[in-house]
């Protein structure tokens, strides 16, 4: 994970001839490719429940929750871009060991879940289209893991990169249902809350779906991947909010075109898949079939994703070899975890029975929980000058993590207390 003598002088020069857009785009990925995986199966799962259960009445919750995800995501890559390492090998190195092999107890519970949801969402997304689910899921599985661990890190990033275009399906979708814009409006500008188990539930996974654990050690372990360093801050950050935006734009519309259907019409959903199907009589055939391959190639990227920020993280927590332009036998952990996901993940959507819907809200909300210790971690990380320097958090910065953390902790409490009490929906 040392950086490249060839990656950063390349843009240097770049800058020197006065070419910031082709310097930012060689710089771009890292940042936009977290923020499309975040509209994962689970995430376009737990945006239709929002939408679907709610209406327009967790939109602003998705705004705040994309504000959190540009703070969070700007600070691990100037993390990563700053030390050189990634999340889990600071969290060993600054907090022990013992806090570190916690940390990855919880993110392997939380990421296995969500990589089986994640082969959930191609069987369902391909049934819709007659395609059988023991068919799909292995042919999606073996191409996840010959695309990352036989690509060179380029050819994986374009190959992310390229899939990361594909959610304007979602944003077509969204308008074709024919949303109320003044309830939309409505909704993201005047915060609604209620404290039923079932309402703060969705908002606990809503946020832990957006600004996802995961998502925070793959950024700043693809910034450290990829050799960037603090003069590509300014062209990484421009990543960072281009990613968030695509997060905000995709979960909005998903929302809004399960809001105008689903949620009006009273229908029950319990998949992405389902309101694809609740959609095509009400919004047509071509928006259903577009929330269709929408949901099949979030799930495909975040398939290849989620894996490999499981790899990173293992791998950094425990000083293990990794990086995608290594081979096998010079990372043989990095690759023998990127393998044992997508086994894992496959396999549990092919077994009969399994309870993919339990499973996949039941990892958004692990995600949720385990996110608050996790952005503690990070500010005080952020807040170490003498790890950072200079490049340590700003007033700014230290708010709005201090303003998550806080609300993070206090819809957990509420949702525990309600859940005790019996909260209904």
């Amino acid at each position: 994970m040392t950086e490249t003598a060839a990656r950063r002088p390349r843009r240097v020069r770049l800058l020197r001839r006065g070419a910031p857009l082709l310097a930012f785009l060689a710089v771009l990925g890292p940042g936009l490719i977290t923020g499309a995986s975040d509209n994962d199966a689970q995430g376009i799962t737990i945006y239709s429940q929002a939408g679907g259960r709610t209406g327009y009445e967790l939109l602003w919750l998705l705004i705040l929750s994309a504000i959190a995800l540009v703070v969070t995501q700007e600070i691990g890559a100037r993390l990563g871009m700053t030390t050189g390492k990634g999340l889990a090998a600071l969290i060993r190195e600054r907090f022990g060991v013992r806090p570190a092999a916690f940390a990855m107890l919880m993110l392997l519970v939380a990421n296995l879940g969500t990589i089986a949801s994640e082969f959930a969402g191609v069987a369902a997304a391909l049934q819709i289209f007659h395609v059988s689910r023991f068919l799909s899921v292995p042919i999606a599985a073996m191409l996840v893991f010959l695309l990352v661990s036989r690509g060179s890190y380029r050819r994986v990033e374009r190959v992310f990169l390229i899939l990361s275009t594909f959610y304007i399906a979602y944003v077509i979708s969204g308008i074709l249902a024919h949303p109320n814009w003044g309830e939309a409006l409505h909704g993201m500008f005047v915060p609604t809350f209620r404290t039923s188990a079932t309402f703060v539930g969705i908002g606990v996974a809503l946020i832990g779906t957006t600004v996802a654990p995961w998502g925070q050690f793959f950024i700043q372990a693809y910034v450290v991947d990829k050799g960037l360093g603090a003069e590509d801050l300014r062209f990484e950050r421009a990543d960072v909010f281009l990613g968030s935006t695509v997060t905000l734009v995709v979960g909005f519309f998903i929302m809004l075109a399960t809001a105008a259907t689903v949620h009006v019409k009273g229908l029950s959903i319990h998949t992405a898949a389902d309101a694809a199907r609740a959609l095509e009589p009400l919004a047509g055939t071509f928006a259903a079939s577009l929330f269709g391959l929408g949901l099949l190639n979030a799930s495909f990227l975040a398939a290849g994703v989620l894996p490999l920020s499981t790899s990173y993280a293992i791998c950094e927590a425990f000083g293990f070899e990794m990086g995608m332009d290594r081979r096998v036998r010079e990372a043989p952990l990095f690759y023998g975890v990127l393998a044992f996901g997508i086994l894992f993940g496959a396999g549990l959507v092919l077994l009969p029975g399994a309870p993919l819907l339990t499973i996949l809200m039941v990892s958004g909300a692990v995600n949720g929980i385990l996110l608050a210790p996790m952005l503690i971690y990070i500010y005080v990380l952020a807040n170490d000058r003498e790890l950072m320097g200079e490049m340590k958090n700003g007033r700014l910065a230290n708010t709005l993590m201090l303003v998550t953390i806080v609300v993070l902790l206090a819809l957990t409490a509420v949702l525990l207390v309600t859940s005790l009490a019996g909260g209904g929906g």
